[in-house]
């Protein structure tokens, strides 16, 4: 219920996969974002572009509202 939460841990979770192929957050090219709720995730937008801000990168990313993930609550 925390998204200012759910998009720090995957932005944790992103870096950890990169690190682990000696990438970081520099190497982005593209981000896709999937919410169920647009509206709510706007707000706290900032988490997200604020880490990218901070890595020195501005990958091309697309917002796309979902009706549903495959796995309720993911």
């Amino acid at each position: 219920g925390d998204i200012a939460a759910q998009l720090a841990l995957a932005v944790d979770n992103l870096e950890a996969v990169l690190a682990e192929a000696g990438m970081t957050l520099a190497n982005l090219v593209r981000l896709n974002v999937y919410a169920t709720d647009v509206d709510a995730l706007f707000p706290h937008y900032g988490v997200l572009a604020g880490r990218l801000g901070a890595a020195g990168v501005a990958p091309t990313t697309t917002m796309l509202g979902v009706s549903r993930l495959a796995i309720p609550g993911q």
